[in-house]
């Protein structure tokens, strides 16, 4: 049986990448940034990279520059040294393993764990970050989902984890926003592996969410998140269709 998102996740307004604000000393996907969504009673977002020690890392980029100040892909270092690694904006936070967000976070509040893809155009070439994922995740007790864009990376983890909730990080694929060709694109704007990867839900772009196929899939029982809202206008929106949004750059209200 496939299973379904617990209801916390469809309460609660779901912290893009923790409640950052750099200005505030609170990085995105840093620990300050957890605790932020957590005090203030959000769900929380984050996303994994892999080190080349095969460790699960709560980072969003493939390189290094823009959230740390140093260039170089992530998946190039060690564990041991991503958590000696600065993040920029407050200088006592690292790169987190995701062992240690789990520490942190410790069930208290509903966990959407994203796995950035690493085979670089959404095929196959997938295992260790899954792998290292599921190996963290035992006997964590607490609301968790998982979700990536690469639909592989979804098969595999029901297939590694069949017990936890998973979906596919959805979106419109324009190419021209996107490191990918037309053919990967036009194949996974339609969302066809929804069914194949055992999924019950999806997270969609917030500005494509009237799409067709996101309303078939919500007809057919699925649950319709969707990333990223940036103002309440745009939660409000979004709402008519998206049963919670994922949000950054405005403190989220959940309807009443």
């Amino acid at each position: 049986m496939i299973p379904r998102l617990p209801q916390s996740f469809l309460g609660a307004p779901i912290a893009h990448r923790g409640l950052h604000d750099v200005k505030d000393g609170r990085p995105e996907n840093s620990r300050a940034a957890i605790r932020a969504a957590m005090d203030a009673g959000y769900g929380i977002e984050i996303d994994l990279q892999m080190t080349s020690d095969a460790q699960a890392m709560v980072f969003h980029d493939y390189d290094m520059r823009r959230l740390t100040g140093s260039p170089g892909a992530i998946r190039l270092i060690s564990s041991q040294q991503a958590q000696a690694t600065t993040l920029l904006g407050n200088a006592e936070e690292h790169i987190p393993s995701l062992t240690q967000v789990l520490e942190l976070v410790a069930g208290r509040v509903p966990l959407l764990i994203e796995l950035k893809d690493q085979d670089g155009a959404m095929g196959t070439a997938i295992g260790p970050l899954e792998r290292a994922t599921v190996t963290a995740l035992r006997g964590y007790e607490g609301p968790v989902a998982l979700m990536s864009f690469n639909p592989n990376s979804v098969a595999l983890l029901a297939d590694l984890m069949p017990d936890v909730p998973r979906g596919i990080v959805t979106s419109a694929y324009d190419p021209a926003e996107w490191p990918l060709s037309q053919v990967v694109c036009d194949h996974l704007r339609d969302i066809p592996d929804f069914d194949r990867t055992q999924s019950c839900f999806i997270s969609h772009e917030v500005e494509d969410l009237d799409r067709p196929r996101v309303a078939e899939l919500k007809a057919g029982g699925a649950d319709i998140l969707c990333w990223t809202s940036k103002s309440a206008a745009q939660d409000h929106l979004a709402r008519r269709i998206a049963q919670n949004v994922t949000f950054e750059g405005y403190l989220a209200q959940a309807p009443a």
